[in-house]
């Protein structure tokens, strides 16, 4: 069971704490990672599977097949869950699904964002100390794993000590304070002596949150905690702008800490809108300079790595993953939805409309990442069609839940990928795939290379 005495931790960031940059944390030296606040409800919507190519253990969302949590073997005595919930009922059902897979789980009641507030969630929770109580009390009776929570302070020491003393005696084996109040945000200053109030006052460990702005180097994290009079600091903004703060040895140059994060998301097939986002954080002002606008330009892992001379790394690592079979999400049909859907709303404005007689159909689905703007698989049917004198395809999209289909209507004869895409655009480039290939325009082998075929 995991210990949160002298830790530094990588704090919860929402879309940056995903698999690789908690990955890096922990190479860099970081003793405990969090998970990005993840909502209860997506978690009841998906699926455990054990992905034999990545090594990794993926929930997967039953509406539209993305991941909602992956983590793999290398951080599980170490990475902690956080959940956002408003309720102890979805709460302990979440806990329950992921309890084998994490060291353990951390209610988020710090979040002042409106979406987690209207949800009841966040820091609403410290409004109602008693449900969130409940929560947690609910947990740690239940799971064989420990239960944290995550607070902000309140305008006062004794109001915050009040408040902490509740969730305390839910059983809880540590508590996260973030050093500012609902209201505040990282302009304002942070009030490690409200920390230290608290921490001098309770039995159980008190990680310190909220010092980024003062901390530029490792030693300034020891700095914070004696400030804070903690056992533990939680690392969020300075973590995201340089990974490499968890180390000792000092900071690495931010081009080193971009590569080394690089290399863990084309690893681990992290998506390559997350990767961009993260890589933004870290450059930050410097995306004005001509080397970040052309990264701003960037679509595809393969160009977001080739900034970063990677580019023959990443396609060796896609190359491989195409081979083995990612497609980049996991495949979910209507069928297997909970409780399986089987009605189709249409494009055309019909339902119900799953007749598929007649239609030319293949197995494809759209890798965005093996396509450019120029060679979209749209793009080259229409260039053709325009070439030889037709009439330019129509698309009739079915959608089911969060699926789609397209059926592709082109000289007299209609196409369709048996893929259910995730989105519409995605669902008429996989029918538009499957046309190209009857049309000879696009070889087997090449669907092969594009890892669209799906055996």
């Amino acid at each position: 069971m995991i210990s949160y005495e002298n830790k530094i931790i990588l704090a919860p960031m929402v879309r940056i704490g995903t698999l690789p940059m908690r990955l890096l944390a922990l190479r860099y030296g970081a003793d405990l990672v969090y998970t990005e606040e993840l909502i209860d409800w997506k978690f009841l919507r998906s699926k455990r599977r054990f992905n034999e190519i990545l090594n990794t253990v993926d929930y997967v969302d039953q509406t539209d097949g993305t991941i909602v949590f992956r983590t793999c073997m290398e951080e599980k005595e170490k990475v902690v869950l956080q959940l956002g919930t408003a309720d102890a009922t979805r709460a302990l059902k979440v806990a329950k699904l992921v309890e084998n897979d994490v060291a353990a789980i951390d209610i988020n009641m710090g979040c002042p964002k409106e979406f987690s507030i209207k949800g009841g969630m966040g820091v609403a929770l410290l409004s109602q100390p008693e449900k969130a109580h409940s929560i947690l009390s609910t947990l740690v009776n239940n799971l064989t794993i420990p239960v944290t929570c995550k607070i902000r302070i309140f305008d006062t020491p004794e109001e915050t000590l009040r408040v902490v003393n509740i969730l305390v005696s839910s059983g809880i084996k540590a508590i996260a304070i973030h050093g500012r109040t609902r209201d505040e945000r990282p302009q304002h200053a942070v009030h490690p002596d409200i920390i230290k109030y608290v921490a001098e006052k309770i039995s159980i460990p008190v990680i310190a949150n909220g010092g980024s702005k003062e901390i530029e180097k490792y030693d300034d994290i020891l700095k914070f905690k004696d400030m804070a009079g903690c056992t533990s600091v939680m690392i969020a903004r300075a973590a995201e702008w340089n990974c490499s703060i968890f180390r000792q040895e000092g900071l690495l140059p931010m081009d080193t800490v971009i590569k080394e994060y690089l290399k863990i998301a084309v690893d681990y097939d992290n998506s390559p809108s997350n990767t961009k986002y993260c890589v933004q954080n870290i450059l930050r002002d410097l995306q004005e300079t001509p080397r970040g606008r052309q990264f701003l330009e960037c679509q595809t892992m393969e160009q977001i790595c080739a900034i970063w001379d990677l580019q023959e790394y990443c396609q060796k690592q896609q190359s491989y993953h195409q081979k083995m079979g990612i497609q980049g999400r996991w495949q979910v049909t209507p069928d297997s939805l909970e409780p399986p859907q089987k009605k189709i709303r249409s494009s055309n404005g019909t339902e119900n409309n799953s007749d598929l007689e007649g239609v030319i159909q293949m197995k494809v689905c759209f890798i965005r990442a093996s396509f450019n703007d120029l060679n979209l698989p749209k793009a080259q049917l229409h260039l053709w069609a325009g070439k030889k004198g037709h009439k330019l395809p129509t698309y009739d999209t079915q959608q089911i839940e969060k699926l789609f289909r397209t059926i592709i209507t082109f000289n007299g004869k209609k196409y369709t990928s048996s893929f259910w895409e995730k989105n519409k655009k995605f669902a008429e480039q996989g029918a538009a795939l499957v046309c190209l290939h009857s049309l000879g325009l696009v070889s087997e082998d090449d669907l092969i290379k594009f890892g669209s075929i799906i055996k």
